[in-house]
């Protein structure tokens, strides 16, 4: 059933790539932001980057998230959907993944216009940068499958959805910076490996609570 879930999402996205258009849209019109309103050295933008991209990547995240659960909210499909004989765990699983191969696809488009706009090296280590990506993208994108299944029956839950996020998702984003800088500047793991636990304990908990919680979350 899971799969056949993350299949529909699947489909419904690659037919009209709604997701996946206005993420990538958006995501280079930061990097152009930051790229055109920047003089300074490469140096210093060589230090302030990880930050920019996971910001970046944090603001492309809360519009592919809201978009992925608004299919549903039109028609008041999602009624439909809940009210089918499955476990309700398995829709928080479905929208978790296809949101994290949405942000994956995403980033693996926008990666060489960041790097060669803002003219920076690619990281010393890079199926190290790749693997701590995904496994970033996957504790993103576990918070904020939860907060929108939570604000998505809101009457603005366009508003409420960032404003429940950004809180939560912060440590997360501090982690990712500390994390990709470490990286690129090639620092032995000994050195962030406390920012990758992080992202680990955050992966574990948010996906347990929201495959655990879902359930209630829809009958609200």
């Amino acid at each position: 059933m899971f799969f056949t879930l993350l299949k529909k999402e699947l489909f419904v996205e690659f037919r009209s790539r709604e997701v996946t258009l206005s993420m990538l849209v958006f995501g280079l019109s930061i990097i152009l932001t930051f790229a055109l309103s920047s003089n300074v050295s490469p140096t210093i933008i060589a230090n302030y980057a990880p930050g920019m991209f996971w910001i970046m990547v944090l603001f492309v995240a809360v519009i592919g998230v809201h978009r992925t659960f608004s299919y549903e909210k039109e028609f008041d499909a999602f009624s439909m959907l809940i009210s089918a004989p499955i476990d309700r765990g398995f829709i928080f699983l479905t929208k978790w993944m296809s949101g994290f191969i949405f942000l994956t696809i995403m980033e693996a488009l926008i990666l060489i216009p960041f790097f060669k706009f803002l003219m920076i090296d690619f990281p010393l280590q890079p199926w190290i940068a790749i693997g701590t990506t995904l496994l970033i993208n996957c504790a993103i994108m576990a918070i904020a499958s939860l907060v929108s299944g939570i604000a998505m029956r809101a009457r603005l839950s366009e508003v409420l959805l960032p404003i429940l996020l950004f809180p939560l998702v912060s440590p997360v984003i501090i982690a990712a910076t500390k994390i990709s800088g470490s990286i690129m500047v090639g620092d032995p793991y000994s050195f962030w490996k406390i920012w990758l636990l992080i992202i680990l304990t955050v992966i574990v908990i948010f996906g347990l609570v929201g495959y655990t919680l879902f359930d209630f979350i829809t009958e609200e």
